[in-house]
C-alpha cells in the first residue's frame, strides 16, 4: 500500500492553524480544500463565494471546494467540537464575556439570500432587508468572532457543554 502524499503548503500561519484539524479529514484532498477555504476567507477578495475563492487561491474551478463542502467525509459537529476544545485549552480557565450583536441592513429586491420583510433593529421598524446575528467572545480585551446563522444560534449551549466560563 502506498503512503498518502503530503498536503500542499499554503501560508505558514494558515497551515499551522489547519494542522490542528488535519485528523478530521481522512483524505488529503479534503484537508487541502479545508486549507484553501481558510486562505480564501482571509484573502482580500470582495465576495467570498466559492468561484471567487477558487480563483483567488489559484484553482481552475471551484468544483473541488464545492465537493469538500457537500460530499467530503467529515462532519461539522466534529469540526465545531474540536474548535471549541482548542479555544477552551487556549483560554486555560480564563473567563470569556459573550457578546451578541444583531445587525440589520435594508435591501431592495430579492437577489441576496435571506432578504425578506423583517424587523431591522437599527432602522427601528419592519423593512425589506437582511439580519445577521454575530457572537463574539471577549477575553482579556481581545475579541474572537464566531459568526452564526440566526437559525443555528446554539453557541451558548455549545460552549456551556464544553465547559467555558462566560458572562453575558
Amino acid at each position: 500500500m502506498s503512503v498518502a502524499r503530503e498536503a500542499r503548503p499554503t501560508i505558514r500561519f494558515v497551515d499551522e492553524y489547519c494542522q490542528l484539524f488535519e485528523g478530521l479529514f481522512p483524505e488529503v484532498r479534503s484537508y487541502e480544500a479545508f486549507k484553501l477555504l481558510h486562505l480564501g476567507m482571509i484573502s482580500e477578495i470582495k465576495r467570498k463565494s466559492l468561484p471567487a475563492i477558487a480563483k483567488a487561491v489559484g484553482l481552475d474551478h471551484h468544483q473541488n471546494l464545492h465537493h469538500f463542502l457537500t460530499e467530503s467525509p467529515w462532519t461539522v459537529q466534529q469540526l465545531r467540537q474540536q474548535r471549541l476544545e482548542l479555544i477552551l485549552k487556549v483560554l486555560n480557565g480564563k473567563t470569556m464575556i459573550l457578546l451578541i450583536d444583531e445587525t440589520g441592513d435594508c435591501k431592495k429586491g430579492k437577489s441576496t439570500d435571506y432578504v425578506k420583510r423583517q424587523y431591522i433593529g437599527n432602522v427601528g421598524k419592519k423593512e425589506n432587508g437582511i439580519v445577521a446575528v454575530t457572537a463574539y467572545g471577549l477575553v482579556e480585551g481581545m475579541i474572537a468572532a464566531n459568526r452564526q446563522d440566526v437559525r443555528q444560534l446554539q453557541l451558548i449551549k455549545d460552549i456551556d457543554e464544553v465547559g467555558f466560563t462566560f458572562t453575558i
